[in-house]
């Protein structure tokens, strides 16, 4: 297979597999078949064989998007999402180590353009994906830099840790500014070490699905 990076192209998605744990107290997902490749092989005469699988989740699974509607009963859910929030958006990375703090305040996005972009927060957490220290003391947005961005027009902000809020508060202002503004957030990316600064483009799509407020994205990047 030839090295999608090569061709410009960039994965920023986790694999999602079956029991593994993205948020401490949701379920991992069940994956199996429906309908395995053994039965259905005895419906064709020349010996085609197919798989349907089968997968039950939560919606907080993997690498995902948050619409407003998971924040605000009144919000728009992900068949309501305009794809020009979501898709082949111009991308900036913002480098802020979990080495350094934990805590990414507005002094982290001062002096960029932020308007019309995806914003895309590097701490280098998701190096601890699929481990323990993953969901304690993680990186996370400050209420002022969640301000600063919908002050600056931002149209996405992903992050790569396991939540753009701090959890060890019973408080989620970031949610509460960025998805009140109408802005998705983009959770648990991953390979953002592999991007430049700017000069990409960003995509994460969720399926169009009514009455739903997260789902799991293949988020991924284009570099110009």
């Amino acid at each position: 297979m030839a090295d999608r990076a090569n061709e410009g192209l960039i994965d920023l998605s986790h694999v999602i597999e079956d029991g593994m744990t993205t948020y401490k107290g949701l379920p991992g997902p069940l994956i199996c078949d429906y309908w395995a490749r053994e039965a259905s092989a005895a419906n064709y005469d020349d010996g085609s064989s197919f798989q349907i699988g089968r997968i039950d989740m939560v919606a907080n699974t993997g690498t995902y998007v948050d619409s407003p509607f998971h924040r605000y009963a009144d919000g728009e859910d992900l068949s309501e999402l305009a794809l020009e929030s979501l898709a082949n958006l111009e991308g900036i990375v913002v480098r802020r180590p979990f080495e350094n703090g934990l805590s990414v305040d507005a002094d982290a996005f001062a002096g960029l353009d932020v308007g019309g972009k995806a914003v895309l927060v590097a701490t280098g957490w998701d190096r601890q994906w699929r481990t323990d220290s993953y969901f304690t003391e993680h990186p996370f947005l400050t209420e002022s830099a969640a301000q600063g961005l919908v002050d600056g027009g931002a149209i996405f902000v992903g992050i790569d840790s396991h939540n753009i809020d701090d959890t060890r508060r019973p408080k989620r202002p970031v949610h509460s500014l960025l998805l009140g503004a109408g802005i998705p957030i983009g959770e648990h990316l991953t390979g953002l070490g592999q991007l430049p600064d700017s000069g990409f483009r960003f995509s994460a799509v969720p399926p169009k699905i009514k009455g739903m407020g997260t789902f799991p994205v293949r988020a991924f990047a284009v570099l110009s």
